[in-house]
C-alpha cells in the first residue's frame, strides 16, 4: 500500500511564491533552496545517511579532513587569539569542526565554545554530540543556534560576550557550493569584525563534467532529495530524476510524467507532465575563479588545495 503524504505547506509556498520560468515551451519550477532539504527528521536522517556515504567520504571529506591536518599550523597562526567562538555553519553531523577542533587544539592553547549552526535540530544536536565524543578530553563550552543562513549577522553579535569575542566562522564539506556565492560571502563578511576567520571546504571544477555527474548518481542522493516532490504529494511513479551540468553547476530536477493539480489551504497548482521540478545544486568553480571570488570579500586570503586541484580549503581573515 503506497504511503499517503501530506503536502508540506513550507515547500508549498515556495512554489506559489516563485512560480515558474521557460526554458523553451518546458517549464522550470526552481526550489532549489537547501532550506528545503531538511525541513523534516525524515529528511536530517536521510541526509546523514548521504554525508556518511562512502562516494562523498571519498571525493569530499577524506580530501577536506587531510587539508585540515596539513595545513592546521598556518590556520593556527592566522586565528592568533586563545579564546575563540568556533561557528560551525551548516554544521550537518558535526564530523568536519569536531576534527578540527582536535587538530587546531592539538597543543591544549585554545579556549574554545563550539556554536554548531542548522536549520535543523536534529543537526545540531548531533553536531554537539560528534564533538564532544571526538574531543573527550577537552573543556568545549557550547551554544546552539537553529537558524538559517539570512541570520548570520545576528547571531555573530549574540555569539560576542564576555572573553569570546574572537569568531572563527567554519564553511566546511562542500556547504558553499550550494548557496549563491556572493551573497553568502557578503552576509557572512558583514557578521565578521576585524580580525575574525572564515574557513571554506569546497570542491573545484575538474573539467570533466561526467566524473562530476557521477559522484551526484547514487541511490542515497535520490532518496536525500526524493522527499521535495513527495511533499507536494507526488510519487515516485509519477517523476523522473534528472542530471546535468549547465550554468556553471550540477543540477538535479525531476521531470513530472503525469499532470496533476496540488490543493493546499484553497489555493492550486496546476503541473503539467513534462514540467521539471530544479531541487538542488552545486556549483562548480574553478581554482582562479573561487581565488577571484574570495578576494572580492577578503584582503588576507589562504588557498590550499590538494594534489589534483579538485579540493581547497580557502582561510579568509576579515
Amino acid at each position: 500500500m503506497e504511503k499517503q503524504i501530506e503536502i508540506n505547506e513550507i515547500v508549498f509556498k515556495e512554489l506559489i511564491k516563485r512560480g515558474y520560468s521557460l526554458e523553451g515551451k518546458t517549464r522550470i519550477w526552481n526550489i532549489a533552496d537547501s532550506k528545503l532539504w531538511y525541513l523534516t527528521q525524515e529528511q536530517a536522517k536521510t541526509y546523514l545517511n548521504l554525508e556518511n556515504s562512502e562516494r562523498l567520504q571519498k571525493n569530499y571529506f577524506k580530501t577536506e579532513l587531510d587539508l585540515i591536518s596539513k595545513n592546521i599550523s598556518d590556520i593556527r597562526d592566522l586565528i592568533e587569539d586563545k579564546t575563540i567562538n568556533i561557528i560551525d555553519l551548516g554544521c550537518g553531523s558535526g564530523k568536519k569542526a569536531a576534527r578540527f577542533i582536535k587538530n587546531l587544539n592539538e597543543k591544549k592553547e585554545f579556549k574554545i565554545r563550539y556554536c554548531p549552526v542548522d536549520i535543523n535540530s536534529n543537526f545540531v544536536s548531533k553536531a554537539i554530540e560528534t564533538v564532544r565524543a571526538e574531543n573527550p578530553n577537552e573543556i568545549i563550552k557550547m551554544q546552539w543556534v537553529v537558524s538559517d543562513f539570512e541570520n548570520i549577522e545576528s547571531i555573530s553579535k549574540l555569539l560576542r560576550y564576555k572573553e569570546y569575542q574572537k569568531n572563527v566562522f567554519l564553511l566546511l564539506g562542500n556547504t558553499l557550493e550550494n548557496l549563491e556565492i556572493h551573497e553568502t560571502l557578503y552576509q557572512i563578511r558583514r557578521a565578521m569584525n576585524d580580525g575574525d576567520i572564515l574557513i571554506i571546504g569546497d570542491g573545484l571544477d575538474t573539467k570533466n563534467k561526467e566524473e562530476l555527474l557521477h559522484i551526484y548518481s547514487s541511490e542515497k542522493i535520490e532518496a536525500f532529495l526524493d522527499y521535495i516532490p513527495e511533499e507536494l504529494g507526488f510519487n515516485k511513479k509519477e517523476f523522473k530524476i534528472i542530471r546535468e551540468f549547465k550554468n556553471s553547476r550540477v543540477e538535479i530536477s525531476y521531470e513530472l510524467k503525469v499532470n496533476k493539480k496540488v490543493i493546499f489551504s484553497n489555493k492550486e497548482i496546476n503541473f503539467n507532465a513534462g514540467d521539471r521540478l530544479l531541487v538542488f545544486f552545486s556549483y562548480k568553480y574553478d581554482k582562479d575563479d573561487m581565488i577571484s571570488f574570495t578576494k572580492m570579500y577578503f584582503d588576507d586570503v589562504e588557498f590550499f588545495t590538494d594534489k589534483k586541484d579538485s579540493y581547497a580549503l580557502i582561510v579568509c581573515k576579515k
